[in-house]
């Protein structure tokens, strides 16, 4: 089960008028910013006129004995956030989201669905928070679990309108709202490569990390591999920012081209570090940021095989860099990516929590501005990192929580204290139980910060 929920705050966008499931089912898509197949989305309606409140989004767990559990969480956690957010919710609308399996036809998946569908609407009901409605969409069709009547919501279900022709669509365009495709296009945009270039870019891990592993768990190597990283990194932002950015091809692999796997596999490693990342998370605004966004998105790629948990962090700082320059859906999709790879990575889970929350991100932009105008104003390191050494890992805080296993050997490191530093200071969300990376031979170090 996936426990890393996704919950977006009120829209600020015009008010029109939903009447029916009709214009409910096609109004999901914008109210999301994507079409959020294998999905169950909640939305909180707050005043007599149902004004959409915060919505939340799960993946439908597959194992229907974990329906009750996830039924009352998601019940919970709207409910609540709601009310830290705005108001108490005085109804809730359910959308279960799936096409149909192998062998099965739509109605089957509405009816297989049904018992989910029932489940959600007891447990809003325990919370005295009604189920205004709740809708089945599959297969471009829609049901409704709360009519009775088969001249309106009959058993072959209804279709949905074409694109663009609902009062939805009409408002969205006239907003600038846009959907930017189904969530499993977005995820598949940062899906690890395949085939030969992922052994390639294996192998290339592999190399690296037998270097630098060993120098990141030493107090000052690891100041010098921040430095390098940073330094590194800089060079193929600026290599990035001065190809053009052709679409969407430059999100679904046209960078991979510009950087090698050598160059990806040491920045890969690198962001490792907490503080390395952190200091990589200031390019978040302008030109470096979209920049920024695409080096992020391309090094998630390259985080091939047993290297997977390895994207945590270029997943994140993707998520972040996209809620800094206000493209909310594409940083819930990156955020939860990277918690689906790590669920104790806790810069993870600080961002998706705020971003969730609905808090302005200017907040975390001063806060990391601020370190950069302090490290430059105490001659600390510049912030493009050419210049990280032995001196700068002296005055640093105590090193991550690193772990790495070298043959059968394993090496822990202490653990970090709870307060931490740097952008997410002072924050309490527990990290979970540690686990150990688990793969053969020299995998790399990682910080579960």
């Amino acid at each position: 089960m996936n426990k890393h929920d996704e919950t977006a705050g009120p829209s600020d966008a015009q008010q029109i008028t939903l009447r029916g499931p009709a214009e409910l089912a096609d109004a999901l898509p914008y109210l999301m910013g994507f079409h959020p197949n294998d999905s169950v989305v909640m939305v909180a309606l707050h005043g007599g006129r149902g004004r959409f409140g915060g919505r939340l989004r799960l993946g439908i767990p597959r194992e229907q004995e974990e329906w009750a559990a996830v039924a009352d969480q998601l019940a919970r956690s709207l409910v609540e956030g709601s009310e830290r957010r705005d108001s108490r919710p005085d109804a809730i609308v359910v959308f279960l989201c799936q096409d149909p399996a192998e062998g099965e036809r739509a109605p089957q998946t509405m009816e297989r669905l049904r018992p989910f569908a029932q489940r959600l609407r007891t447990a809003c009901g325990t919370l005295d928070v009604p189920v205004l409605e709740a809708l089945c969409i599959s297969d471009g069709r829609y049901w409704s679990y709360c009519c009775p009547d088969d001249r309106c919501c009959p058993a072959e279900g209804n279709p949905l309108a074409l694109p663009g022709t609902t009062v939805m669509a009409a408002a969205a365009a006239y907003a600038g709202i846009q959907v930017r495709g189904s969530l499993r296009d977005m995820e598949a945009r940062l899906a690890p490569l395949m085939a030969t270039a992922a052994q390639e870019q294996e192998r290339a891990l592999d190399s690296a990390g037998a270097v630098l592993v060993s120098r990141i768990l030493d107090p000052d190597g690891r100041g010098e591999v921040a430095g390098e990283t940073l330094a590194l990194a800089r060079d193929l932002l600026q290599r990035l920012g001065s190809a053009p950015a052709a679409g969407a091809a430059a999100t679904d692999g046209g960078d991979d081209g510009l950087i090698t796997p050598e160059e990806a596999a040491a920045v890969i490693l690198g962001l490792q570090d907490r503080e390395t990342r952190d200091r990589a998370a200031e390019w978040m605004e302008g030109r470096e940021a979209e920049a920024a966004l695409r080096l992020w998105r391309a090094l998630a790629r390259r985080c091939v095989g047993p290297y997977v948990e390895h994207s945590a962090a270029p997943l994140a700082l993707a998520g972040w860099v996209s809620w800094s320059t206000g493209d909310e859906a594409g940083a819930r999709v990156a955020l939860a990516l990277a918690l689906r790879a790590d669920p104790d990575y806790t810069f993870a889970q600080l961002l998706h929590q705020a971003c969730n929350q609905g808090l302005d991100p200017e907040t975390l932009r001063r806060c990391l501005r601020g370190e950069r105008i302090l490290r430059e104003r105490h001659g600390g390191v510049r912030a493009s990192g050419e210049d990280a050494g032995r001196h700068t890992a002296a005055r640093r805080a105590p090193r991550p929580t690193t772990r790495t296993q070298a043959g059968k050997r394993r090496r822990k490191a202490t653990p970090r204290p709870r307060h931490g530093t740097g952008p997410h200071q002072g924050a309490a969300v527990s990290r979970g139980r540690a686990r150990s990376a688990g793969r053969p031979g020299d995998r790399g170090a990682r910080s579960r910060d």
